[in-house]
């Protein structure tokens, strides 16, 4: 079984794009793409320096373009169509992106058009600097220590753990101020890293962009995907083109749980990982947290070769290829940081108590928002009194009736 992956910013490197201007037509799509997206792509892919494409609103448009040009070429087809000559669910039996990424994967997955996706990647660039630029905050990479250790202090500073990536790798995001505190006192055994970047991405600080996306993706039409594809939220398979659009919006402000998506990869049995240009990040966080699996980053035209063999030796069966194995269950993640309170007479069986966070501004209620009742829960994974981050996952929870117990929120009887 094999997955195909897309990066997410920080993985675009200066001139990475030049080689694959040499195969044909690749320029011209990414003219195309280039006007949709609102910005010169082939010029930041190639001549920009390093400065130029940390840019938010350049950066996510430069990474999507690259995935979705080099997954078409890699499917047989001219850059820029996929699928192309092969049907999507041939390219590979599970897709999935990090942060960014995740627009690339759906257009894999035959969600949404490569069109549809660089025009959403335009304003999701745009809206995500745009509220960076509204209050000083920023990020810090925290690598080793304990993961619940690492957890407990990023919440006890009021930060979020934006990105939870596995293999001893936790994202904290905030207040400028908040961060300075978490540095003044960080966990045990772990090594801090400020990252140099605009802001908090995945976290509360980019409500405003959260707005912004949402009224773009109202002309988008989303379609079911092909393959399996995973949600950055919880590492759950998403079987409609509805829930995951609605998914990509909300992930906008909502920590990306990749460790979970690795989790994911294991459970269905994956044996092979092929990630797309600018690729290095995500093979390098698979190498230990899926050991025997099969990995290629495809960083040149030249390995391209190279990974049609990987998918022709790892590609399961076309009757393979349904939803009857997917995971059922999603997680449920803490709305904000603070303390977790269990709800009266907690127990493991169906319910629509979830409990509360206790925060510094009050007390928000755990939401369900994908719940169809009734429904199970498998596992609390906190107990109470626990303090807990942003996004941090509380319990796991499964519907009675399988997938189609999931609906949006708006969907809802009195919602």
């Amino acid at each position: 079984m094999l997955i195909i992956t897309a990066p997410g910013q920080g993985a675009q490197t200066p001139g990475f794009l030049a080689p694959w201007l040499e195969l044909p037509r690749v320029a011209e799509r990414l003219g195309v793409a280039s006007e949709l997206a609102g910005c010169d792509l082939i010029r930041f892919g190639t001549t920009a320096s390093a400065d130029e494409i940390k840019d938010t609103a350049v950066a996510q448009p430069l990474l999507v373009a690259a995935a979705i040009a080099a997954a078409a070429v890699l499917s047989g087809g001219e850059p820029g169509d996929v699928p192309a000559d092969l049907p999507a669910d041939m390219l590979a039996d599970v897709a999935a992106g990090h942060s960014v990424g995740e627009l690339a994967a759906g257009v894999i997955a035959g969600v949404l058009t490569a069109e549809d996706a660089m025009r959403l990647v335009g304003v999701r660039g745009r809206a995500m600097a745009a509220a960076a630029a509204a209050e000083p905050t920023g990020m810090t990479a925290v690598l080793g220590g304990d993961q619940d250790a690492v957890l407990a202090a990023i919440a006890r500073c009021g930060l979020t753990a934006a990105n939870v990536n596995g293999a001893g790798q936790i994202v904290a995001a905030g207040t400028l101020a908040e961060l300075e505190a978490f540095a003044a006192d960080p966990p045990g055994g772990a090594r801090l890293r400020p990252l140099q970047v605009a802001g908090a991405f995945h976290t509360r600080h980019m409500a405003p962009a959260v707005a912004a996306l949402r009224d773009a993706a109202a002309d988008v039409t989303a379609t079911d995907p092909a393959m399996t594809l995973l949600s950055n939220a919880d590492g759950a398979a998403v079987t409609t083109g509805k829930e995951w659009l609605e998914r990509i919006v909300a992930q906008v402000a909502a920590p990306v749980r990749w460790d979970l998506c690795m989790q994911t990869m294991a459970d269905l049995g994956v044996t092979a990982l092929i990630e797309l240009p600018p690729a290095g990040t995500l093979t390098g966080l698979a190498r230990r947290a899926l050991p025997g699996v099969a990995q290629l980053a495809i960083k040149t035209p030249g390995q391209l070769d190279a990974a049609r063999e990987l998918i022709s030796e790892h590609l399961a069966e076309p009757d393979a290829h349904g939803h009857g194995h997917l995971p059922e269950w999603r997680l449920i993640v803490a709305p904000v940081s603070g303390t977790f309170r269990s709800p009266p007479g907690r127990a493991d069986g169906a319910t629509a108590e979830l409990g509360m966070v206790v925060a510094r501004a009050g007390e928000r209620a755990v939401a369900a928002p994908w719940l169809l009742e009734p429904a199970e829960i498998i596992e609390w994974l906190v107990e109470d009194g626990d303090p807990v981050s942003e996004g941090q996952p509380l319990v796991r929870v499964q519907p009675k009736g399988g997938p189609g117990g999931w609906v949006p929120p708006e969907s809802r009887e009195g919602a």
